[in-house]
């Protein structure tokens, strides 16, 4: 194969793209890597010998009988964190200040504050007609964020899935899940439909998962 098949290969991909699989997908082959980015091989593994230099994916051998043992690539605790961008040294110290509150009501209602204030700054950028087309609006501005969300469908595949692909906030969510509440609240807000926190990637899961805790409604339905 000509050398630069593999370099324009590799500049179609971006090290985001190897990074969400990753997050998404749990430890996977270069073989599974080149399926989903429908590029060759060399240039995945160019994207992953860089992202391991950067201490962002680590590799481990998977030996299964005789032969040459296969290779499966995961994201670092760092990698894991890779992709948020959202002041986290302030909202590390404004958090703090928030969990100093003693008293659990005053504490509640200010975090609802927060949620509200935050839910009006970002409620003319979410629009559509149901829950999919509302999600999607989000998934957008999250990306605006440089935060990487997606759409998906619920197991029973009656119900879109807001799936976050990278926490906004690594450290603070290990340090208090009340963050996880937070998001939760501040996507009800945003989506119009009250929704729960299906999966959690503090409880072992590759991504967090908000479902809606009802059957979705359009926006005329809402109205009503």
């Amino acid at each position: 194969m000509p050398a630069n098949k593999a370099k324009t290969d590799s500049d179609t991909m971006s090290d985001r793209t190897v990074v969400d699989f990753l997050r998404r997908q749990g430890p996977s082959t270069i073989t599974e890597l080149v399926d989903f980015a429908g590029v060759t091989a060399t240039a995945i593994r160019q994207r992953l010998t860089r992202l391991m230099e950067q201490g962002l994916v680590a590799r481990e051998a998977e030996v299964a009988g005789r032969g040459r043992p296969t290779h499966r690539y995961s994201l670092t605790r760092e990698g894991a964190k890779h992709g948020g961008n959202n002041c986290e040294d302030l909202a590390q110290v404004l958090w703090t200040e928030v969990r100093a509150v003693e008293d659990p009501d005053v504490r509640h209602g200010l975090l609802q504050r927060i949620v509200s204030r935050m839910a009006d700054v970002y409620r003319d950028k979410v629009s559509g007609h149901d829950l999919q087309e509302r999600m999607e609006s989000v998934v957008g501005l999250m990306a605006d964020r440089d935060v990487p969300f997606e759409v998906t469908t619920s197991a029973d595949g009656q119900l879109p899935v807001l799936t976050a692909l990278a926490c906004p906030y690594p450290d603070l969510a290990e340090q208090d899940r009340t963050v996880c509440s937070m998001e939760k609240m501040l996507f009800t807000e945003l989506l119009g439909e009250r929704v729960r926190l299906s999966g959690c990637r503090l409880d072992g899961e590759n991504c967090c998962t908000f479902e809606s805790s009802v059957a979705p409604t359009t926006v005329a339905t809402m109205e009503h």
